[in-house]
């Protein structure tokens, strides 16, 4: 594919990229903002697509948060190149990433429903998720009226 040549782990020159795109989507209310702090600490969790300029045009991020749950979060394509595929590989990448970790369960909260959907994700109640998966919620500006849909993959 010509828009993301390579999918590949993160490293450390990726970073305000990483940002920028994550931060594109937050101004507009569609995802947490990032600041440079948290994306070198959980650098580690992020995979990439670098298109054949060696430019980063997505990024996605598998956390941990218990010993069979991980969730998708930081799925972000530069604008002019969604729709084409970008997203569907580095959503690939991170359910491959999950399996080689060992989870068996992994959630998204999300905007994007049908998309997550095609790939086997279910929504699910949120209520039902643990508390531990609130703790980034709190700094969120929606926190006392959060709209995204709660999906799970069952790996």
């Amino acid at each position: 594919m010509a828009d993301a040549e390579v999918i590949r782990p993160a490293q450390v020159p990726d970073v305000s990229a990483i940002c920028d795109l994550v931060n594109y989507y937050a101004e507009r209310g569609k995802m947490l903002h990032r600041s440079l702090e948290s994306a070198y600490e959980s650098l580690r969790e992020f995979i990439v697509a670098q298109n054949s300029d060696a430019r980063v045009v997505g990024c996605v991020a598998v956390a941990i948060y218990w010993a069979d749950l991980g969730e998708v979060r930081s799925l972000a394509v530069e604008p002019h190149l969604r729709g084409r595929g970008v997203g569907w590989r580095l959503l690939e990448a991170a359910i491959e990433e999950a399996r080689k970790l060992g989870i068996k369960r992994l959630f998204t909260l999300t905007y994007e429903q049908e998309f997550f959907a095609r790939k086997g994700f279910e929504v699910v109640d949120r209520e039902k998720l643990p508390e531990k998966v609130w703790r980034v919620c709190i700094s969120c500006p929606k926190a006392d009226a959060c709209d995204e849909t709660a999906m799970m993959l069952s790996l």
